[in-house]
């Protein structure tokens, strides 16, 4: 065990900011004046000092217990965190959602301490996942799966810079979003926190959400944006049991390639802390992990930022994974391989332990050193020794108009029309409409987890003055038009998955007198590891209640509203239409209402491959050689893969034509940009937006290559009749993928191009391996 701390230990020097080996990159630029400033407080600092800065408390150990009515700060707590521990950060929520001014004035007291007492302010961190969602009032934008299919990083931007505005209207400076995880494995609870499976989308609308909510300047970030920390260092997205917080097992190519791609993107973008994967990867826990923690992001990046642990994490080194004998030991291994900030959260303890390794030369005080600079510099980048806190008068547009604009548009491009035959969408004016299923009537199942609350049980009681689904189409219809019985419901006092006893035969009998049938199932909300579950397939009581519907020949409008996919393949055929709103937020109903009556136009696509089969869990960029029909000869060997629908699918109310793919250069080098154009047209009746993707195929490579990667994306709107040229570029070094040796490379030979039904293939000329482990 001392050899692994050592080991930790050695790497982690190599980052130390007294000194080591400088990378060639620098992921946030040096500024000079925050870098004077930095030293200039750490020179004024106690080794207890600093160590204060590494540890975050949640604010349940600081509530006054003895006060029954209200929610307030026991003076005698903060004080022994403040004064006495030193403690530099806190974070969380008393249970819900607060208003702008009590969390103005509660972390306004610990700040003021913080000042007072030890000369440096606090830093107050918060999970405001899809807008400010623990401020009650704030404007609630879709979640990031749901941006994500939108495939319009604006949108990804927008919701950062609303929600960063929103949260300093809160007087608190950094969130723990947004997720970067890849949701390969629909299993997983988490799957709806981030943006879909693949790297690229991952990447750019990681980095598009960074600049949103800190603004274009990492080293000087004002009061009306937030510090970012990107979340969970990595990996964490694909558990091999599909259960959250389990053990990963991904090969060192993956590891690289995707994995990682969204997280370099995000600190080239100046995301300011990283907040590090629960689990372990190929059986090393990520938070004793130096290689990933020290090498990858502060030598390799030259990453000056600060990483934070998972709730409790470090106590999970020695209870769950056992790695380390005990809490001192496991603090030793984190704190070598590269944590800078343990989220404790409820013992301040943490700071005599590490103390005491100090003492007795276990960590190094140069790894106090770096980790305390890195904190105080996030702190000083925020503005923070300037102005330690924000009023929430200071901040007029808080819960406007403009912002519920920004998350009704929104919400209308994240929703995914997946079938319509014979065109049954938009629905007729004038027409009947039963709403049914337990998603039907719900602001808890639009939102999902993080919403007011942690697991958003309590949704229905402060999200009241915005429209279910079955409200919003009776605005859409007329109230008169639409009934709502639902047919199956949730056990709202029981766990997410728990359901009422089905009445079929009221929902039946309520579709004897309606045009259309809109059935709306899914999932209720839920969040992290409560949301595991045994069985991908949508609940027995809800596809019963469809294939009781499909009794009555009414034509049913499928609406999945869900953090996952779940499996529908035996109800999906007695769908005459098909939509995914995934978790469209408070302005979701709205939106839906408008798609299905044709006011807004579909035009989002899966950011997921949507599962048919529980064996066929696969991702579109599965390997050439796992989809084999028939091998020649005695041995049948079948290896189809099946999907209920791919990756990047989805229909609008109009018709696109692709024509002209070209290339600027048809045979290239490593070093070369491409550059490919590709006319889109609109040839069908109403106006649209289309995302456009471009794919590519290596054709013959030194590893099984992927089926196809994903290399560009953008979104255009078109007039009906209107054709555009769609430029889109990308350098041929974005081709390459890391070989057997862990190293990049771009191997001579073709590559097969796809945009829309646009086919062409270019030729690298030479091949290169890159001696650098980021290209």
């Amino acid at each position: 065990m001392k050899k692994l701390i050592a080991i930790a230990c050695a790497g982690l020097m190599l980052a130390s900011c007294g000194g080591g080996q400088k990378s060639q990159e620098m992921a946030i630029p040096e500024d000079a004046q925050v870098e004077a400033k930095v030293k200039e407080v750490l020179s004024q600092m106690s080794t207890e000092d600093k160590i204060g800065q590494m540890c975050q408390i949640s604010l349940d150990v600081m509530l006054d217990q003895t006060q029954r009515n209200t929610i307030a700060i026991s003076q005698q707590a903060l004080h022994a965190a403040v004064c006495q521990k030193k403690v530099g950060s806190f974070l969380n929520v008393p249970g819900v959602a607060q208003t702008p001014q009590w969390w103005y004035q509660t972390i306004k007291q610990i700040q003021d301490l913080s000042v007072d007492s030890i000369g440096i302010p606090t830093i107050y961190g918060l999970d405001q996942n899809h807008g400010a969602t623990y401020t009650v009032g704030a404007t609630f934008l879709p979640q990031n799966l749901s941006v994500a299919a939108s495939f319009n990083t604006d949108i990804a931007h927008s919701a950062a810079e609303i929600c960063a505005y929103e949260t300093r209207a809160s007087n608190c400076p950094w969130t723990f979003s947004p997720t970067l995880d890849l949701g390969r494995d629909p299993r997983w609870p988490r799957i709806y926190e981030d943006y879909g499976e693949d790297p690229l989308v991952n990447a750019q609308m990681g980095a598009a959400a960074v600049r949103g909510f800190q603004g274009d300047d990492p080293n000087h970030i004002d009061k009306d944006h937030i510090a970012v920390c990107v979340k969970h260092y990595m990996g964490y997205g694909v558990p091999f049991s599909g259960k959250d917080r389990t053990p990963a097992y991904i090969s060192p190519q993956d590891l690289r390639e995707k994995h990682f791609a969204p997280y370099l993107e995000a600190l080239r973008a100046g995301a300011l802390s990283v907040m590090v994967n629960s689990g372990s990867i190929n059986g090393k826990p990520v938070h004793a992990n130096a290689e990933l923690l020290t090498q990858w992001l502060k030598v390799d990046l030259g990453w000056d930022g600060v990483i934070v642990t998972d709730w409790a994490d470090i106590d999970n080194l020695w209870k769950r994974e056992k790695v380390a004998k005990d809490k001192k030991e496991a603090i030793a291994m984190a704190i070598n391989a590269g944590i800078d900030m343990s989220m404790d959260p409820y013992d301040i303890g943490f700071c005599d332990m590490l103390k005491e390794l100090v003492d007795e030369g276990t960590v190094p005080m140069s790894r106090i050193d770096d980790a305390a600079a890195r904190v105080v510099r996030m702190k000083v980048r925020l503005g923070l020794f300037d102005t330690p806190n924000t009023d929430p008068k200071d901040y007029p547009k808080f819960g406007s108009e403009e912002f519920a604009k920004v998350a009704l548009a929104s919400a209308e491009e994240c929703i995914v029309l997946l079938k319509n035959t014979n065109n049954v969408l938009p629905l007729k004016p004038g027409k009947k409409i039963l709403v049914t299923g337990p998603n039907g009537n719900s602001m808890r199942a639009l939102n999902g987890g993080w919403s007011y609350t942690w697991q958003g049980h309590l949704t229905n009681l402060y999200a009241e003055q915005y429209n279910t689904i079955y409200e919003a189409l009776c605005n859409q219809f007329g109230a008169a038009n639409v009934k709502y019985v639902p047919g199956v419901q949730y056990n709202e006092t029981g766990s997410w998955q728990d359901e009422l006893a089905p009445d079929y035969r009221s929902a039946v009998a309520a579709a004897a007198g309606v045009d259309y049938i809109v059935a709306c199932i899914g999932e209720n909300s839920y969040c992290e590891t409560p949301g595991n579950l045994t069985d991908l397939h949508l609940s027995a009581n809800q596809r019963q209640l469809v294939k009781e519907l499909a009794k009555t020949g009414k034509p049913i409008i499928l609406v999945l509203n869900e953090g996952r996919p779940r499996l529908i393949a035996d109800i999906e055929p007695l769908a005459a239409a098909v939509v995914d709103a995934i978790l469209p937020g408070n302005y979701g109903g709205d939106a839906l209402a408008n798609l299905l009556a044709g006011t807004a136009n579909f035009s989002a696509k899966l950011p997921f491959t949507y599962p048919k089969e529980i064996n066929s869990l696969v991702t579109y960029d599965y390997k050439v050689s796992e989809e084999v029909e028939t091998m020649e000869g005695a041995y049948d060997y079948n290896a189809v893969v099946a999907s209920q629908w791919p990756f990047g699918f989805g229909l609008s109310y109009t018709t696109y034509k692709y024509s002209n793919l070209t290339v600027d250069k048809a045979k290239f080098k490593p070093g070369d940009a491409l550059k490919f154009s590709v006319d889109v047209a609109n040839t069908g009746a109403v106006a649209g937006k289309e995302a456009v993707l471009l794919f590519s195929t290596d054709l013959v490579a030194s590893q099984v290559p992927d089926g196809r990667r994903l290399r560009a994306f953008t979104k255009i709107d078109l007039k009906p009749g209107e054709t555009k040229t769609v430029t889109l570029e990308i350098p041929a070094s974005d081709l390459a993928f890391v070989g057997a040796d862990g190293k990049w490379v771009l191997e001579e030979g073709d590559f097969r191009i796809q945009v829309g039904d646009q086919v062409t293939t270019i030729t690298c000329a030479e091949t290169k391996k890159w001696e650098t482990p980021n290209k």
